[in-house]
């Protein structure tokens, strides 16, 4: 049996960064990581220098927990532990990004880069399913994104995967371009185009043309698969070919669209559909539930075709896709008469994913007196229409029962609601938690959302505490 190549070695990486070696490190380097929180035996510690926190002060911890070197700025060696493994750089985040270019220089898999202001995470995550039916697949973890997750995520990847897929995020203009150029995708993925960090930018067509940065790293030959029914798909369809792609597949239900939706039924634990790839009939499941849903697997099937996997293979994996933390999970309570089911789409928001999380709580099914009940937070980043699109997404809640909001951007929503149902508005997720634990009852189905900032992750973490399956439902205290 031939021996696992590692993933790198202290000389393959020093040899990738420019750095120095310093001490005696393990013989070979299994992992890649910036957290001794995470950092597993056998890593190389990044010590990057952040905002909050000095990556410096934890070369200890990491040599502690196993860490087989730790890569350090050359002017802080001295402060180093005596004895710990070192490669000395000029600066850490600049050889965190030195590696992963060495690691995607390396690889002979098709890539895949994927944005959009609404559903990256989920589409990431399908076509690592999708792929990795067909061949070994690595892909960005969580929302590894920004200008520190991209070149951490390539520099984990194996030198023999056969595809790599990538998360490209932004809130400004000007930062995806180096990240699709570090990762040179063979197909670039745009999931939509939304008025998310419009705070950020002079309008939407703005946001389209940060995300089109894409295709400045898409290599020779390579592909753009972009949202047909998005009315800012001829914008990006222009700038994918003044980027020299000739390749363009638009997905969704418009005629003209190469992955085109023929017919689909949703139900509440997911859904299936009929579509035309590329010219080729494929039936899919998908373990998700939402129309939302649905589109974004158009692209999927497309981009896995486009980078040669098999389609059946990958159409087929799509029903084992479960919902990333903080995207859909479901969990039972355990409260007063009975069990209530939490979604849990706390991870972010802004209207048109809260309009579709608002949607697939109007089509989840209650038993009995069950109610179908929104639990909002502030959708933030949105500049001076804020409000206003606060107040206009009151109109996406016609299928809810009863609707809770925290924030102040949330309390025009909430005075936009007719008098019976308003559950509830606080100044704060954490105000409104007691207010919602009161009201809960047995079959009722309750959805969280919000954006980050406005804290309904830990809202609704705190509800699954007190009321996680299997507590004594009529002697819980639904005091704060």
């Amino acid at each position: 049996m031939a021996a696992i190549e590692p993933l790198w070695t202290p000389q393959s990486l020093a040899d990738a960064t420019g750095g120095t070696l310093i001490g005696d490190g393990a013989p070979a380097i299994g992992g890649v990581s910036i957290d001794t929180r995470t950092l597993q035996p056998g890593d190389v510690f990044f010590a990057i220098r952040g905002e909050n926190s000095d990556g410096h002060a934890y070369v200890a911890k990491a040599a502690q927990a196993g860490a087989a070197l730790s890569v350090v700025e050359r002017g802080r060696v001295g402060e180093m532990p005596a004895g710990a493994a070192l490669l000395a750089v000029d600066d850490v985040l600049g050889a965190l990004e030195a590696a992963g270019r060495a690691a995607r220089a390396r690889t002979a898999a098709r890539v895949i880069a994927v944005t959009g202001s609404v559903g990256k995470t989920t589409t990431k995550e399908a076509l690592l399913h999708a792929l990795g039916a067909d061949g070994p697949t690595h892909a960005s973890a969580a929302s590894y994104n920004n200008h520190w997750g991209v070149p951490l995520s390539l520099a984990r990847m194996p030198r023999g995967c056969a595809y790599g897929v990538f998360e490209l995020g932004m809130n400004h203009a000007g930062e995806i371009t180096p990240l699709s150029r570090m990762v040179r995708p063979h197909v670039a993925v745009i999931t939509t185009v939304e008025p998310v960090h419009i705070a950020q930018f002079p309008d939407v067509e703005a946001i389209a043309d940060a995300k089109a940065e894409i295709f400045d790293g898409v290599e020779p030959g390579g592909a753009a698969v972009l949202n047909r029914d998005n009315p800012h798909f001829e914008r990006l369809a222009a700038a994918a070919r003044a980027a020299d792609i000739e390749t363009v597949i638009g997905f969704g239900e418009t005629a003209g669209a190469q992955a085109r939706l023929l017919s689909h039924a949703l139900q509440p634990q997911g859904s299936t559909a009929i579509a035309d790839i590329l010219g080729e009939t494929v039936s899919f499941k998908v373990g998700l539930p939402g129309r939302h849903i649905i589109q974004n697997m158009l692209a999927v099937l497309a981009a896995a075709r486009l980078a040669g996997a098999d389609l059946a293979l990958a159409a087929l994996a799509l029903a084992e896709l479960g919902p990333p933390p903080g995207r859909g999970v479901r969990t039972p309570l355990a409260v007063k008469g009975g069990q209530a089911l939490l979604i849990d789409e706390s991870y972010n928001a802004n209207p048109a994913s809260m309009r579709a999380a608002l949607a697939v709580l109007a089509g989840t099914p209650v038993d009995g007196r069950g109610r179908r009940i929104a639990v909002l937070g502030d959708m933030l980043e949105l500049g001076p229409q804020g409000e206003a699109m606060h107040r206009e997404a009151a109109l996406a809640t016609a299928g809810v029962d009863l609707v809770f909001c925290a924030g102040p951007l949330m309390q025009a929503l909430w005075q936009a609601l007719p008098e019976n149902r308003r559950g509830g508005w606080a100044p704060d997720a954490a105000a409104l938690l007691p207010m919602v634990a009161e009201r809960l009852r047995g079959d009722d189905v309750m959805m969280v959302k919000g954006s980050n900032g406005s804290r309904m992750g830990p809202l609704a973490r705190a509800l699954i505490a007190r009321f996680g399956a299997g507590a004594d439902a009529l002697g819980l205290d639904a005091g704060p």
